[in-house]
């Protein structure tokens, strides 16, 4: 490596890490040439039949190509826009002290008994090797760092302890859909944090959310953090990341007046402060338990449910009933069994669990006040006097878990701490960003009708080049290198990171087409007004911009667009 690459290497943040990705460029000085770059776009045109959404722009722009269901390959392009997201990531996981490792992807049917986490009927992969050991591929690794740690950590002196990252997860995904928001194979960002007391823990956790924040700010896209249910991951304290989209599967309710955000598992409404009638006539939904062995009748005021319907069935209960209240009651109710299997299993139950509403009579006999309605848009928010709740679809694209001693516990991983005999479980947190669906998400929340927009944090390049075939070569240089040493501390190190089209069997129209649908964040155009005046064009897609201009101040009006973006 050249004396002048270490000079890049050694400049801190942002600009070293662009540096280091731009390392195999820097001994020739120049920019990347699409003549020696594998840009596999598709054409312009849509194939036929092929939907006009951003996976199709990804597809036909060259980033990535479908293997098999729910798989997919990345080109060159996906490459560098995934390494770029995985500088961010590092970045912000460095300012909290984190370690960068790499787990295996497999993991054994025995690790994942003991953390309880086993089931035959999951959506893990799973490998036979010739002596039937039992492998998994990981679609988490919980148990395998908590593993990992507790045969090495031993002393509080030792924490806290924070270890990331960035690898391959597998599901097996019964109907992979939306490009890479949906797959079997998938690129995440798992973060896992130990300390030895509760309290630092959460110190831990709320550092975490902040470099979470820091990281999505930088993409400059707007984002909705909500309070979420744990699930099976374990603890009691979570938030998920969205971004708000038509597209998401999720639903995320915020308050109109108030900075209140909660998932569909978490939300509540304000309940009018009235005491319960006698006169509030009731409906029942009648459901089982997992064991089969007790009849729930689940009890809800009528005014909540839409009249002139009928009597809806178990098979309407999603629409009336908040199951996820019903489950934070200890009742095991089985929320997934179909209306018939109910039917016939109803009269073989040997006892029966009734649970009310808070706006019903009987619930004053109840040790708990429930609010068992699902939450309606409009429905009063619960931390302000005048707000009222919106729903809306999103992406989850991150998630934060305070796990307590969830996998500590059962795994044994026991540290010595002052002023105790014994050993005790460690604190334990982790914290993913999915990376491949980040990409797709960006893509579907910037792509116009033209084609993709990136954020420059993650853009494949920050400019591309382009000229008609009648401009010397030597001119087209001369821009790019201008370009590429902008915002550079010296001629011999990396500025922007500048591509150009040279390929010669393309038009000046094609090219510039083409850069559209690829989403360069800045097309600079050597045309009419080149061989004129010697001016380019600059035009930037995403924020209206096109104007032309001599070379003096170039740079910097590229620079002064890039930090808009």
């Amino acid at each position: 490596m050249t004396a002048a690459v270490w000079h890049s290497i050694r400049r801190s943040g942002l600009q070293q890490l662009r540096a280091l990705q731009h390392a195999r460029f820097l001994t020739t000085n120049t920019p990347v040439r699409l003549s020696n770059f594998w840009a596999q776009t598709g054409g312009i045109a849509k194939q036929d039949g092929e939907q006009a959404d951003s996976h199709s722009m990804l597809v036909r722009g060259g980033y990535l190509r479908q293997a098999h269901s729910g798989v997919f390959h990345l080109l060159p392009l996906g490459l560098r826009v995934q390494n770029k997201l995985e500088n961010l990531i590092d970045k912000h996981m460095t300012s909290i002290g984190a370690s960068k490792l790499s787990l295996s992807s497999i993991t054994t049917e025995e690790l994942w008994k003991e953390s309880g986490r086993y089931s035959a009927n999951s959506e893990i992969l799973r490998l036979k090797d010739r002596r039937d050991s039992g492998f998994l591929l990981s679609p988490t690794h919980e148990e395998e760092i908590t593993s990992l740690v507790a045969g090495m950590v031993h002393s509080y002196k030792d924490l806290p302890l924070r270890l990331y990252q960035v690898g391959r997860k597998y599901r097996d995904e019964r109907r992979p859909r939306g490009g890479l928001l949906r797959t079997k194979e998938f690129l995440m960002k798992d973060l896992y944090t130990f300390d030895y007391t509760e309290e630092q823990a959460l110190a831990t956790y709320q550092a975490t959310r902040i470099a979470y924040n820091n990281l999505f700010d930088e993409l400059k896209i707007p984002y909705l953090v909500a309070d979420a249910d744990s699930g099976n991951m374990g603890g009691k304290l979570s938030h998920e990341y969205h971004f708000v989209s038509p597209k998401g599967e999720d639903n995320v309710w915020s308050c109109s007046s108030c900075e209140y955000v909660a998932n569909e598992e978490l939300v509540e409404k304000r309940i009018p402060e009235t005491n319960a009638s006698s006169e509030q006539t009731a409906m029942v939904f009648t459901g089982i338990s997992q064991d089969r062995t007790t009849k729930i009748e689940i009890y809800v005021p009528s005014t909540r449910t839409p009249t002139g319907k009928g009597t809806p069935g178990w098979d309407q209960v999603h629409e009336f009933v908040n199951l996820h209240a019903v489950k934070n009651t200890s009742v095991d109710l089985d929320t997934g069994i179909e209306p018939q299997t109910l039917l016939e299993l109803l009269p073989k139950t040997t006892s029966t669990i009734a649970i009310y509403d808070i706006r019903l009579p009987q619930a004053s006999s109840q040790p708990k006040s429930l609010d068992l309605t699902i939450t309606r848009p409009g429905d009063a928010c619960p931390k302000c006097e005048h707000g009222k709740l919106n729903v809306q679809t999103a992406i989850e694209v991150g998630h934060t878990f305070h796990l307590g001693t969830r996998y500590s516990t059962p795994l044994n991983a026991l540290v010595a701490v002052p002023d105790k005999t014994e050993k005790m479980p460690m604190q334990m947190g982790c914290h993913g960003i999915g990376v491949s669906r980040l990409i797709g998400a960006i893509a579907s929340m910037l792509a116009d009708e033209s084609g993709l927009n990136w954020p420059r944090a993650i853009a494949p390049f920050d400019v591309v080049v382009v000229a008609t075939p009648d401009v010397p070569q030597e001119d087209v240089e001369r821009v790019s290198k201008q370009l590429y040493h902008s915002d550079a501390l010296d001629e011999t190190s990396a500025g922007l990171d500048v591509v150009l089209d040279d390929r010669p069997i393309k038009s000046l129209g094609w090219k510039l087409r083409d850069a559209d649908l690829i989403g360069y964040p800045v097309i600079v155009v050597l045309g009419r007004a080149w061989k004129a005046n010697e001016e380019v064009e600059v035009q930037c897609r995403r924020l209206g911009f096109k104007a032309e201009m001599g070379l003096k101040g170039l740079g910097e009006q590229v620079l002064q667009l890039l930090k808009q973006l």
